[in-house]
């Protein structure tokens, strides 16, 4: 894989953990899983474990061992493999990220703790610290997501001096709207070669724009090639066509989000877009219902697997 000092940029699937009808995870189908996304989609960079992936969900042993299948089906065939390791626990991630370190990933990320919260930056820092340490030669993220943790620190904030307090700092990925903290945390870090990725698919080319230098989303599991086209777009600075790629997904992200678009959903769409089964999620969620698979069907129809015409 990738040596560690490559930047990580692009787009970055985050992966969803296949389960059987039972609710186990099912790694038997995550090598189909990863050549589906190098060649249908374009998309060699993975999050493993994160939102989409159920991460919080799934126990230590099974975190560890969807990661190391990860990790090892996609060995010459994907970039970078980027584990999320953050739990409420600061031993389970300090265990999880030392096992990521082991197995060979290329980098690991963490949020904010969500049940006994950091109530400031220099608790969230020390946190985060702790966790980095267990694992001194990975690539270090912080997974900004405060609408799920309630941990609303600002990303600037956290950014101011981090790289002192842990070394091994590369980058943020940032699932939020607001673009006055996005933007600020790329301006204020120009010397710093982080990553930025931006975390809300439906606004990538707006994050873009404010210097976003990647992007991390669910939907990249399977309109990954339109969004590829919109990066591309994006760089030879044709702004209409790459206008027309983020409304086409745009019209199918609203569409969903209107009928309750989640991981469940997420689910279903990948099962339906990819022919691999992906199974139910686990409870609490609940499975996408018979009418929502079959609404995102013909909407994915009509707009031609979101190839539209630019």
């Amino acid at each position: 894989m990738a040596s560690p000092k490559k930047r990580l940029q692009g787009l970055v699937a985050a992966t969803i953990t296949p389960m059987t009808e039972h609710g186990e995870i099912n790694l038997s189908v995550i090598g189909q899983y990863v050549d589906y996304l190098v060649e249908k989609q374009g998309v060699k960079n993975i999050f493993v474990n994160g939102t989409t992936g159920e991460g919080l969900s799934l126990n230590v042993s099974e975190r560890r061992q969807v990661a190391e299948e990860w990790v090892t089906k996609g060995r010459n065939k994907l970039d970078q493999v980027v584990i999320h390791v953050g739990a409420l626990s600061l031993k389970e991630s300090q265990e999880l990220a030392k096992h990521a370190a082991e197995i060979g990933a290329d980098g690991i990320a963490v949020i904010a703790p969500f049940f006994l919260k950091p109530w400031n930056k220099d608790v969230l820092v020390n946190f985060l610290k702790e966790v980095a340490a267990a694992a001194p030669a990975l690539p270090f993220y912080y997974y900004h997501i405060p609408a799920l943790t309630g941990v609303k620190i600002r990303a600037e904030e956290l950014l101011d001096g981090i790289q002192e307090k842990i070394p091994t700092f590369q980058g943020l990925k940032f699932s939020d709207t607001d673009l006055l903290d996005f933007g600020q945390c790329v301006d204020q870090n120009r010397q710093r070669q982080f990553a930025f990725l931006f975390g809300v698919d439906e606004q990538l080319l707006s994050a873009l724009v404010m210097g976003a230098t990647g992007a991390v989303g669910s939907t990249y599991n399977y309109l990954g090639k339109k969004t590829n086209q919109m990066l591309e777009a994006f760089e030879r600075k044709d702004f209409s066509s790459a206008l027309n790629c983020q409304f086409c997904i745009q019209r199918f992200i609203n569409f969903v989000t209107k009928q309750g678009f989640g991981v469940s959903q997420t689910k279903a769409i990948m099962t339906l877009v990819s022919g691999i089964p992906m199974g139910p999620p686990r409870l609490p969620l609940q499975k996408a219902s018979r009418e929502f698979t079959d609404n995102a069907k013909a909407k994915l129809k009509s707009l031609d697997f979101l190839s539209c015409t630019d």
